[in-house]
């Protein structure tokens, strides 16, 4: 039986996907689409916990408020009642899991457990700085490096 002589573990990932032009969408609507644009939600899912997770903090980042998962939680318990959307997914373990995939993705940061979005800025400006600039700017030089590598 042959040895497992190390497992394909990615450094880093980033799922893109392509839709149509936004139009008339409302807030949660676009959110919904930046989500599934960038792999945070899986088209067809419906269990979409970090739309809310996401807008809530969106929500707060003008007034530059930091918060902690709980108060994150209570938010999401009430915009989804308020749009009368199932209150699923909502476990204080689930609110910190997709907490952390935000964080990952540098779209929040945390300070001593309190959450916001990264400087206050505006998620564009996040995109270009954080995400293209640099996430997607490494995966790609390495993708190149097995390109070259193979012959």
């Amino acid at each position: 039986m042959p040895k497992t002589i190390s497992k394909d573990i990615p450094l880093s990932e980033l799922t893109l996907r392509r839709y149509e032009k936004p139009a008339s969408y409302t807030k949660r609507e676009l959110t919904r689409k930046l989500c599934l644009s960038i792999g945070l939600l899986q088209p067809g899912d419906s269990r979409d916990i970090i739309v809310d997770i996401l807008q809530v903090l969106l929500n707060n980042r003008h007034k530059k408020v930091l918060m902690n998962s709980e108060e994150i939680r209570e938010k999401v318990i009430k915009a989804r009642q308020k749009q009368k959307l199932p209150v699923k997914g909502v476990a204080s373990s689930n609110v910190r899991r997709q907490l952390k995939r935000l964080k990952d993705l540098y779209l929040i940061e945390s300070l001593k457990n309190q959450y916001r979005i990264t400087d206050h800025e505006q998620l564009h400006i996040i995109f270009e700085k954080h995400i293209k600039d640099f996430y997607l700017k490494n995966i790609l030089e390495r993708v190149e490096d097995y390109f070259k590598e193979i012959k």
